[in-house]
């Protein structure tokens, strides 16, 4: 069992936690909990190893041994030490380090999202999450926005990176992948007050929908790389939504258009 702060994977588990540079220099990251843990585990991901505590729950304890039957090591870890190192309030008593994978692109992309510059890790992995459940192929990632594998990002998301290919792009990239298939993918930016609205903008042809930054909204790189704006008529009180809420609504009107 480990109770030394000082265990080389205790101080590892930490420096994923705690820093994006460490993530992204290892290309690896920390999932914490037993929902997510199992997530992983429906969706092929194995980690690198894994941590659990003395009191890890019987649902926790499966997840464990499914991953151990597999050829993981995991070890135990005391409970007071496992609450030391956790990014929660409460720790579920289940840590593991992943390296990242980048899940394929398609090749003839119809339906993206692009985010530009969301800074707060909740909304980033809501609209991951929204993204997964409508169906999105790939969400493409401006260098301003949150890290998707930080440990809020994954909470929020509910395990969305597990299934959603997620790419980190500069707007070149973006308008290159978007523009280069033989249907190339329109580019809409979500605006408050200003644009078509969504239900008159014909969301079954390729499309890709950026949402901005919460503050200042996308950037002028963006917006010099869009196809048009589209936006949520709001006969109500209030100048916008939320982004992660705004996103959803136009995710699901994608999903609704493609239907009928």
């Amino acid at each position: 069992m480990i109770t030394s702060f000082h265990n080389a994977r205790i101080q590892s588990v930490r420096a994923l936690l705690g820093r994006r540079k460490e993530r992204e220099e290892l290309k690896a990251f920390v999932v914490e909990g037993v929902r997510l843990a199992e997530e992983a585990l429906m969706a092929g991901w194995l980690p690198q190893w894994m941590l659990v505590s003395e009191t890890l729950s019987e649902r926790g304890r499966k997840v464990a041994n499914a991953y151990a039957a597999r050829g993981i090591e995991v070890e135990t870890v005391s409970s007071h030490l496992m609450e030391s190192i956790s990014d929660t309030e409460t720790s579920q008593g289940l840590m593991a380090v992943f390296s990242n994978r980048d899940l394929p692109l398609p090749d003839r992309p119809n339906f993206l999202l692009v985010v530009d510059e969301v800074r707060d890790p909740g909304n980033l992995g809501t609209l991951l999450r929204s993204a997964a459940a409508a169906g999105v192929q790939a969400a493409l990632v401006s260098p301003g926005t949150a890290d998707v594998f930080s440990a809020k990002v994954l909470r929020a998301g509910m395990g969305a990176q597990f299934h959603l290919p997620v790419r980190t792009m500069t707007w070149d990239q973006v308008r290159t992948y978007c523009k280069k298939s033989i249907a190339p993918v329109s580019l809409y930016l979500a605006e408050a007050g200003q644009g078509t609205p969504l239900w008159q903008v014909d969301l079954r042809q390729p499309v890709a929908l950026v949402v901005g930054g919460e503050a200042e909204g996308a950037s002028l790189q963006a917006r010099q790389m869009i196809d048009g704006l589209i936006t949520i008529p709001m006969p109500g009180q209030g100048e916008s939504l939320n982004a992660a809420v705004a996103a959803s609504i136009l995710l699901f009107e994608v999903v609704r258009q493609r239907s009928l």
